[in-house]
């Protein structure tokens, strides 16, 4: 488990900088930096769709992560105590990354 923080406004998982969502997946399998890596979880802000999944955002969750090659990856697992997601002014989850991401 993570301390979260996103700057991804325009996902509707995100409330004040936190995730609604309980748990994400970050992509990047084959990711060298952080650029390369992405929220997969993220879905983009729509007036008719749903806010969040938990009622409540949390400032801790669980991260699972495709990027083998970051120093925090663990059988799949984030095991960085604090990670930033990026994406101001995202549309889709290609527009995101983790930056916290730190190549082995």
């Amino acid at each position: 488990m993570a301390e979260l923080k996103c700057n991804a406004e325009s996902c509707t998982y995100n409330k004040s900088e936190y995730c609604c969502k309980g748990d994400i997946m970050v992509g990047g399998k084959h990711a060298c930096d952080c650029d390369e890596t992405c929220c997969e979880s993220f879905a983009e802000k729509r007036d008719d769709s749903y806010t969040s999944a938990l009622e409540h955002p949390s400032k801790i969750i669980s991260i699972d992560c495709e990027a083998s090659k970051c120093v925090y990856n663990s059988n799949y697992k984030c095991l960085a105590d604090k990670v930033e997601i990026k994406g101001c002014g995202a549309s889709d989850c290609g527009e995101t990354a983790c930056g916290t991401f730190k190549e082995e």
